[in-house]
């Protein structure tokens, strides 16, 4: 990092370290409870299956909150050509905010469980899924949430306010919004659901996706030059159909908890929907840049694109959202398909996939932003490239593997044996699923190969010759 680097750059780049090392702590605990999957006696009684997948899918959520609000902090300087107002209370809200989560992940893998009385939703763990931290630790992330949203908001107000800023005031008021629902506590099981649902689905089909195209748009501006006008028409298309079809595409979990079925076309068709807006300003951008360089190599210049490890994985982000977001989630969460792939594997396959080409490769992408700084151009090395092949290699290996387990389950638990207590423990023990298990578990070790190579290539990368091609 720079000397004279923005204030609030500085900022992003400590939420990006977060960031960085949950990812990380993300990979380990999805190791274990892989390992536990073909090995169910590994760390019995010390860290069970149930806190190794806790663990695991916190850490996923809880590092991409701070890879995004890194990300929020580091555009924030060049969209408003100001340096962000309240800068010394974001970085007390980053302080508060890492010693809670350091002190969540202590209880969840040492503590683990509690009384089940209402002590444990304030002190250990609330039990909603993807969604667990203690009442407490809930509190403490909306109040230094709110800070960060009086930061943005005070800076847009008093610094330039382009249509990419707009966008990503009104998603992060959502985004903080949408959590509150996952506040809310009712002894009907299926009316907790339903707010879960608004939580997990509307994070992950509304308020993520538009911030994620936000961002993607400011990268494709920065690193290419890319035409601002192109990319907010198609981020506002985008605003459109997410948080319409967001809140649509929800419809296809009601079928679930007794809603007409009328809600299993209307969810079906507007879920998929949802991955085409970004699909396309990527497409229609590099459409025009390609013909503008065409141009300028002509006339004998030089191609523009000053961050090339960084524009690698945005690509990767902008198609691996609509195959794993798109595709995935439509061949399987199509209601008329759910009825029978509902509690398979098939939704870990999605769900792999999914956040990894959605969000996870657009954060790894702002890490590269994050390194370059104020540095004129980066460009790929040969660590850059082995990261990017084994992580992604990696998740599509276990993403193919778990479709091949829910394939198997949907077959034999389902079809052969009717959906009972003992078709469930057929389809576990049967080859076709355990093979399916062995193979995640080889591809998620690939994976952190990758992310060592990753993490290598980032301390490194800034200080690499800069001949080297990209």
């Amino acid at each position: 990092m720079q000397n004279n680097i923005s204030k609030s750059k500085q900022l992003g780049i400590m939420y990006f370290t977060v960031a960085a090392t949950l990812f990380g702590a993300q990979i380990l605990f999805g190791l274990i409870a892989g390992a536990q999957f073909v090995y169910p006696g590994f760390l019995f009684e010390t860290l069970d299956f149930s806190v190794a997948r806790m663990v695991h899918i916190n850490a996923l959520v809880v590092w991409l909150l701070y890879a995004m609000i890194g990300s929020v902090y580091y555009l924030l300087p060049d969209e408003t050509g100001i340096e962000t107002v309240g800068i010394g209370l974001g970085k007390l809200g980053f302080y508060i905010l890492t010693a809670a989560i350091a002190v969540v992940v202590v209880v969840y893998i040492f503590v683990q469980i509690g009384p089940a009385t209402e002590s444990t939703l304030w002190l250990i763990n609330e039990g909603r899924e993807y969604i667990e931290a203690p009442r407490w630790a809930d509190i403490g992330i909306v109040v230094v949430v709110l800070v960060f949203l009086a930061n943005v908001y005070l800076t847009a107000i008093k610094g330039e306010r382009t249509g990419i800023i707009t966008v990503l005031m009104a998603d992060l008021l959502a985004l903080a919004g949408l959590y509150l629902a996952g506040m809310f506590y009712t002894i009907n099981i299926s009316m907790d659901q339903y707010w879960w649902w608004w939580v997990i689905h509307l994070w992950v089909e509304a308020t993520w996706e538009v911030f994620v195209a936000a961002v993607i748009g400011w990268a494709l501006i920065t690193i290419i030059g890319a035409n601002r006008k192109i990319v907010e028409m198609w981020l506002w298309i985008e605003v459109a159909m997410l948080f319409g079809s967001g809140i649509l595409g929800l419809g296809h979990h009601y079928f679930w908890i007794g809603t007409p079925e009328y809600w299993w076309e209307i969810g079906a068709l507007f879920s998929a929907l949802e991955p085409v807006p970004l699909v396309a300003m990527f497409v229609h951008v590099m459409y025009d840049w390609g013909k503008e360089q065409g141009i300028k190599e002509g006339k004998g210049e030089k191609a523009q694109m000053n961050n090339t490890p960084a524009f690698l994985w945005f690509a990767g982000s902008a198609f691996g959202n609509f195959i794993g977001a798109g595709i995935w989630g439509f061949f399987h969460t199509l209601p008329q398909m759910n009825i029978y792939t509902h509690g398979t594997q098939f939704t870990s396959a999605h769900g792999h996939l999914a956040f990894f080409g959605a969000f996870a490769m657009a954060m790894i992408a702002m890490f590269y932003m994050g390194v370059q700084g104020n540095k004129k151009e980066l460009k790929m090395t040969s660590l850059t490239k082995w990261g990017f092949a084994l992580i992604t290699i990696g998740v599509v290996g276990m993403t193919v593997a778990l479709t091949i387990a829910g394939y198997g389950q949907v077959m034999i638990e389902r079809a052969q044996f009717g959906a009972t207590w003992e078709a469930y423990f057929i389809g576990q023990s049967s080859v076709w699923f355990k093979q399916a298990m062995g193979w995640r578990l080889a591809m998620g070790l690939v994976t952190f190969v990758g992310f060592l190579f990753l993490v290598i290539d980032l301390l490194t990368i800034k200080n690499a010759k800069i001949n080297q091609e990209s």
